[in-house]
């Protein structure tokens, strides 16, 4: 029996600065997602044959060899995203009880994709909505790269568990998914019971998220037929500065 998927609540373009404010997510379709940013899908398209060339993530403490990613970091304003020199990802504990409170160095996201014309609409993009929110700002954005596969019969997106990330906002871009089962997104208040629980299907869906109201997980992926993956892209935008290691 093939599985059924909740879909996501989808935001009209016109409504995500008040979404965002009611509810503190929203959900963009493709189609929005290429309105709102000015990138067209074939351009968004363009940047998918990297996922392809992910290494394995070398610090998964579960032992897990179902994850591999690439990192970048940028200073971001409405109208351009300057590459800074590649960093360690950090995060306190508090935040990620599993890899927090320790520097990461994953592998630096290909200079010929943070090149892309689309690559910088996309960043400043989601930096005129953040500041449409927050007042006009430089946002310190880190960008991953993620395929979660099957290779151990089963892939966590979200390893950690329910989750904030200690940045203020967080998107989430479904790049695709391929013969699997589950993946299934969940939001939480962080001060209430409300949530909300779906599944991304569409290439190039984003989940937009205030960090300092929601927390978000994915439940795990099992294969539907040998071989499955699901690439996400996440972008994380930080007012004030990047998460630094206080050591």
């Amino acid at each position: 029996m093939p599985q059924q998927l909740l879909p996501p609540p989808l935001t009209s373009p016109d409504l995500l600065s008040a979404t965002l404010a009611d509810q503190g997510f929203a959900v963009l379709g493709s189609a929005s997602v290429c309105a709102l940013s000015g990138v067209s899908t074939e351009a968004l398209q363009a940047l998918e044959p990297s996922w392809n060339d992910l290494p394995p993530d070398q610090y998964l403490k579960d032992g897990g060899r179902y994850r591999r990613r690439r990192h970048a970091s940028f200073e971001v304003t409405a109208d351009k995203a300057l590459a800074m020199p590649h960093r360690a990802h950090w995060q306190p504990v508090s935040y990620n009880a599993l890899h927090g409170g320790m520097q990461r160095w994953f592998d630096p996201m290909a200079p010929e994709v943070a090149q892309q014309d689309a690559w910088q609409k996309l960043l400043a993009w989601l930096a005129r909505v953040a500041s449409a929110a927050q007042g006009d700002q430089t946002w310190f954005t880190e960008a991953h790269q993620f395929r979660i596969d099957t290779t151990d019969g089963i892939g966590r997106p979200t390893p950690e568990g329910a989750h904030r990330d200690g940045v203020n906002w967080v998107a989430v871009f479904l790049v695709g998914r391929h013969g699997i089962k589950g993946g299934e997104t969940r939001v939480f208040d962080m001060d209430s019971p409300r949530g909300q629980r779906f599944t991304l299907t569409e290439p190039w869906s984003l989940l937009l998220l205030d960090d300092s109201r929601v927390i978000h997980e994915t439940t795990p992926i099992q294969p539907e037929q040998q071989g499955g993956w699901r690439d996400t892209l996440v972008i994380t935008l930080r007012a004030g500065g990047f998460l630094d290691d206080p050591a």
